[in-house]
C-alpha cells in the first residue's frame, strides 16, 4: 500500500528550529507514520494508532 504521496509529515515542536536530530510524524488512517528528518527518502514506518497512543502516553508519563 503506497500511503507515502498523500502524508503531510511533521517535526515535534520540542524539536527547536536549528535541531537537525529529529523524527517526522504524519497522521494516516487509524495510524501514525513515522520517519527520519535527516533521511527522508529512505521511507517511514507506520503504526497502528492504537499502539502510537500507547507509545505517546507511556512517554508523557515517563515510563519509556
Amino acid at each position: 500500500m503506497e500511503t507515502s504521496r498523500h502524508l503531510v509529515f511533521r517535526k515535534s515542536s520540542y524539536s527547536g528550529a536549528t535541531t537537525q536530530n529529529c523524527v517526522e510524524v504524519a497522521d494516516a488512517p487509524a495510524a501514525a507514520a513515522v520517519r527520519d528528518s535527516q533521511n527522508p527518502e529512505r521511507g517511514h514506518l507506520l503504526f497502528p494508532g492504537v499502539e502510537w497512543k500507547a507509545f505517546l502516553t507511556d512517554v508523557k508519563h515517563d515510563r519509556l
